[in-house]
């Protein structure tokens, strides 16, 4: 496990920036070339959305991984977070300009299905995390930036009971997503509740 946290420690972050441009490239391609079936516009969308989710869910094993493993891959957590975020503004882009495309439909669909106003409120409290995950912002807000960053907790949850919901009906993969979510958070209460009791605010990877 050292030589594994050394290697890791080597690794630059910005590969993961480029090579996430590779999912949502190819599912263009896949589409505009008719290798998404006979909706192609809802098969991107859906892809992209769940590739959002999915590495939103990488980003919260960090902790658990470096807690329970020794592995530590903290300096990854900022960049996962991001492409997570950047996934989901792609979702929410394909769903605006290519499915829907009336902004009045837009509005009403917010506010009239419970799935896409939940899956919007996930967005929104994604909104400040991403605008605040540079180094000015972390030094600027001190202490509240890791207040601010617990809204990732809510935003998971969110993201996981939007995707069990637009399955429709109890379908296994959504709820095998949100039993994952649960049991990662799980895995995160012992420790947090030592460190409030303790007045530790633990540092935060710069990486």
């Amino acid at each position: 496990m050292d030589r594994l946290n050394r290697f890791a420690r080597r690794i630059p972050t910005w590969p993961l920036y480029l090579g996430a441009l590779i999912p949502p490239a190819w599912y263009f391609y896949a589409g505009v070339s008719g290798q998404l079936g006979v909706d192609p516009v809802k098969a991107m969308e859906h892809k992209i959305g769940l590739l959002g989710l999915q590495v939103l869910i990488a980003s919260l094993c960090i902790t658990p991984l470096r807690r329970y493993a020794g592995l530590n891959l903290i300096k990854f957590r900022r960049a996962l977070g991001l492409i997570a975020f950047f996934y989901i503004v792609l979702h929410l882009l394909v769903w605006i300009v290519l499915d829907v495309q009336i902004p009045s439909q837009i509005i009403a669909d917010i506010y009239k299905r419970p799935y896409i106003t939940i899956g919007m409120a996930a967005f929104v409290l994604m909104i400040p995390l991403a605008a605040t995950s540079y180094n000015a912002a972390i030094r600027r807000l001190g202490r509240n930036w890791r207040r601010l960053h617990w809204l990732v907790y809510p935003a998971v949850v969110l993201g996981g009971v939007h995707f069990v919901m637009l399955r429709k009906g109890w379908q296994l993969e959504p709820l095998l997503y949100l039993g994952g979510i649960a049991l990662l958070l799980v895995l995160r209460l012992p420790s947090a509740a030592r460190k409030r009791s303790r007045g530790v605010i633990p540092q935060q990877s710069r990486g």
